[in-house]
């Protein structure tokens, strides 16, 4: 199945190898591109790609804002924002708006569209070296009580919270099933039952709240 996915970027170049990259793999196509936030927007709504692909500084409606448009229009559109190392305020503010996964300008672009893929599947991806620091930072800093949403664990049973516990610690569901020794299959019954019972989004969601319960201490 085709990931249909929409570029934005203020930077021609930078969708130009993005796109070209694309044309030459099978499950992935570009079915647009938008050089800012508000343009991305628009375009989310009518050509309701799987995955947006967003910058997050550009002119106007940046890419934060963009984000929470549309995450809050409910296409099913979903976000994967493109950050560097020295952005960790952007990458706050897009955790908070809904982005789906963190993918870094200077990582290999097959790494990029790989991350693309895990997105577009359901799942929650932050680059690797970026996870556990800004997962952290972003529990321990103060916010507006409804953009944080602190979770309960009432509900939850015990290997529920294993394998909130392992998915804080950035687990895959088939690592916590070679952890847990049960199969995919299981692992990712609870997954989805940690999804309604803690009324998470998605991953990243399920993540914030490992640590916001205490289940995964920060890294130092």
């Amino acid at each position: 199945m085709t990931v249909r996915v929409l570029l934005v970027d203020d930077q021609p170049l930078v969708r130009s190898g993005l796109r070209v990259l694309i044309s030459d793999t099978d499950d992935l196509e570009v079915v647009g591109e938008a050089g800012d936030g508000a343009e991305a927007v628009e375009l989310t709504a009518r050509l309701r790609p799987d995955v947006v692909v967003m910058d997050i500084r550009m002119p106007g409606t940046d890419g934060i804002e963009a984000t929470r448009q549309i995450t809050a229009a409910g296409t099913g559109s979903r976000v994967l924002v493109l950050t560097t190392f020295d952005e960790d305020e952007y990458v706050y503010g897009a955790l908070r708006a809904g982005a789906g996964g963190f993918a870094v300008k200077d990582m290999r672009l097959e790494d990029i569209l790989a991350a693309v893929r895990v997105v577009a599947a359901g799942d929650a991806l932050i680059a690797p070296g970026v996870t556990r620091r800004l997962i952290a930072d972003f529990v321990g800093r103060p916010g507006p009580a409804a953009a944080r949403s602190p979770r309960s664990a009432e509900g939850i049973t015990q290997r529920e919270r294993e394998v909130l516990t392992l998915i804080g610690l950035g687990r895959s569901n088939q690592e916590i099933a070679q952890e847990l020794v049960i199969s995919v299959a299981t692992a990712k019954s609870h997954v989805a039952r940690l999804f309604t019972k803690l009324d998470a989004r998605d991953r990243v969601q399920l993540v914030i709240t490992a640590y916001e319960l205490g289940l995964v201490a920060p890294s130092s």
